[in-house]
């Protein structure tokens, strides 16, 4: 017999590309993930893993397993779901039962961490409390698939302007909302007084920004298509907390999303980009096979609910944000 368990494992392994990023997605220790795996040759009787310079890859055998493996979890995934549908709408006594139990695993960015799920998460606690819900910060590409894997439940991600991010075919994306990301400058700054920016109004100026590996890296050079020379990236920094400092210190300026971000200071402005619009989809995606799960449902609900509390953002026909 197959342990399900550790395949989940293999899976983990392919999807982050090595035993210890594996063992941190799934919250192991990497000698645990080694130990699932080994266990998992030993009844298939083939071997799963390689080694390749100082890590590992999949043997032929390892991908087909992964690859095969996918339709069986997701079936256990529905079985899972229906078993607990059943036992929502009927207790022991035939009577409708209210309790939400179980775990839901969330992998979200970091603005949506601090601008959304600090407000969903006790929420959820409160209202039930026999349910977990482990929260774990990764960026868009990553959050789609650990989710897509199973390693995560439900993800929230976030979608810049035309920067693509792959949904795969068995991930149901939910809206969510649609946030804004204003140039910030302090306020002597010469075009501090303006309303709105255009990427050639700031294209000497130079820039903090995220790590080239993100999507919100992306979009900043996204703006500048067809400006030369622009942007340039001075200061690098995952934590938009830290763009805002080094704003303030004078060290550049800065495109910081009002998801999550703090009040500014009065020495900071923030000020709005158009042709384009700085402005970003926030979505939440699960597996389809989860989608009749009372606990991931009970989930979901919350953060809608959450996402209601923050206005979408009206935009004219040119994509400009209204009223600022």
């Amino acid at each position: 017999m197959i342990d399900l368990e550790a395949v989940v494992a293999l899976r983990a392994v392919a999807t982050n590309g090595s035993v210890a990023a594996a063992a941190d997605a799934l919250g192991f220790t990497p000698s645990a993930v080694s130990q699932q795996i080994k266990r998992l040759e030993r009844g298939t009787r083939v071997a799963l893993l390689e080694r390749a310079g100082r890590g590992v890859v999949l043997t032929d055998a390892g991908r087909h397993l992964v690859t095969s493996s996918a339709t069986v979890l997701a079936d256990l995934e529905r079985i899972e779901a229906d078993l607990h549908l059943t036992g929502h709408k009927t207790g022991a006594d035939g009577a409708a039962a209210r309790r939400i139990t179980g775990e839901v695993r969330i992998g979200a960015f970091s603005t949506a961490v601090r601008g959304l799920l600090v407000d969903v998460l006790p929420r959820l606690r409160a209202e039930h409390p026999e349910l977990r819900v482990p929260m774990r910060e990764s960026e868009p590409w990553e959050t789609i698939a650990l989710v897509a894997s199973g390693q995560r439940d439900l993800g929230i991600v976030h979608r810049w302007g035309g920067v693509a991010l792959a949904m795969p075919d068995h991930l149901v994306e939910t809206p969510l909302f649609t946030d804004v990301a204003d140039v910030i400058l302090r306020r002597e700054h010469p075009l501090a007084g303006r309303a709105e920016l255009t990427p050639a109004d700031l294209a000497d100026e130079e820039w903090v920004a995220t790590f080239d590996s993100t999507i919100c890296r992306q979009w900043l050079r996204r703006l500048f298509d067809g400006v030369s020379n622009a942007p340039r990236i001075v200061h690098e920094s995952m934590e938009f907390e830290n763009h805002l400092e080094l704003v303030r210190a004078g060290l550049g300026v800065a495109l910081v999303p009002r998801l999550g971000r703090s009040p500014l200071p009065d020495d900071l402005v923030a000020i709005p980009t158009v042709q384009p619009a700085s402005v970003r989809g926030v979505a939440a995606v699960h597996r389809r096979s989860q989608a009749d799960s009372p606990a991931l449902q009970a989930v979901l609900d919350a953060v809608r609910a959450g996402a209601r509390t923050r206005h979408p953002i009206d935009l004219d026909e040119a994509g400009t944000p209204l009223g600022g």
